[in-house]
């Protein structure tokens, strides 16, 4: 029950941006606005400064990146099999296919760092910047065999893995942060999850659910259910415990990410499928998450 009432705040926060994206006119322009602070520069400097000034345990960490890269390919793997079980519309098996192993980001941070302080906004933030890269090559490559953009020089300039490889490398020199410099970053950081929930609920679309609802049923189920399942596996087979275990967990039962939904416009998949499933599975977590986190708290 601690555990929920923990997490509550952070899925009122996501109603709270849902209800006023609804009430109030402020606009397209004014939530895109926001995102872009919140990506560009709130969320670089949260990354940065919560993992440079963490200490980090390198074994559980190697073991806890191991395990969220072998259940992102099991779940990439659940998801190539729509197809041959489901037998969907081609464009929807590739517009959709990554909502079963993609994750909001947001939502992770959010999460870690009420459930574990800023140790645990760390280790999901190296967590997050080992796996993204890999989950977006993925994503791409359901949607498209031959990429417009050159996909390396994106992830050069995303901000998440900049900010998180900058932050290792300055933790791993042993470099120490003046005393300005951390309290800039800090009130930086410290406005980025709660606006980025905010524009999580902005950005959900309450739609009638589009395209055949056994695949739906499927990538949710991969997304909300399989995934946490092998975490809870990972988690008692290496010996996981503490802050490294509820991160894990934490990582492998969120819902996937808005910007699913962007990269399927752009590269002319099925927009509204895609939106089916981040509304969908966003709402359907904010259940399944403290379920799941009490496992392991």
């Amino acid at each position: 029950m601690n555990t929920a009432l923990l997490i509550l705040p952070s899925f009122m926060l996501i109603l709270i941006g849902l209800a006023l994206a609804r009430a109030f006119d402020y606009g397209r322009d004014f939530w895109e606005g926001l995102e872009k602070l919140v990506y560009f520069v709130l969320f670089p400097a949260l990354l940065f400064r919560s993992i440079a000034v963490s200490a980090i345990d390198f074994g559980s960490l190697a073991r806890v990146v191991g395990s969220a890269w072998g259940i992102l390919l099991t779940a990439v793997a659940l998801a190539a099999l729509t197809r041959p079980i489901f037998k969907p519309e081609p464009i929807l098996a590739a517009s959709c296919a990554q909502c079963a192993f993609r994750f909001n980001t947001y939502i992770g941070f959010a999460v870690a760092g009420s459930l574990f302080g800023p140790p645990g906004l760390a280790v999901a933030a190296l967590l997050a910047g080992a796996v993204v890269p890999i989950a977006n090559v993925f994503a791409v490559a359901f949607l498209a065999k031959h990429g417009k953009r050159g996909f390396l020089g994106e992830l050069a300039r995303n901000p998440l893995i900049v900010s998180t490889v900058a932050g290792f490398l300055f933790n791993v020199a042993g470099l120490k942060l003046p005393d300005f410099a951390d309290r800039t970053l800090d009130l930086l950081g410290s406005s980025a999850l709660p606006a980025g929930l905010l524009a999580v609920g902005a950005a959900l679309r309450l739609e009638p659910p589009h395209g055949a609802m056994g695949p739906h049923a499927w990538w949710l189920t991969v997304k909300l259910f399989v995934k946490p399942l092998a975490a809870f596996g990972c988690i008692r087979f290496f010996g996981l415990t503490g802050v490294e275990a509820g991160v894990l967990m934490l990582w492998a039962s969120l819902p996937c990410a808005s910007s699913a939904y962007i990269l399927a416009v752009r590269m002319g998949g099925d927009g509204p499928a895609v939106a089916t499933q981040v509304t969908a599975g966003t709402l359907m977590a904010m259940i399944t998450i403290p379920l799941w986190m009490m496992t392991v708290t």
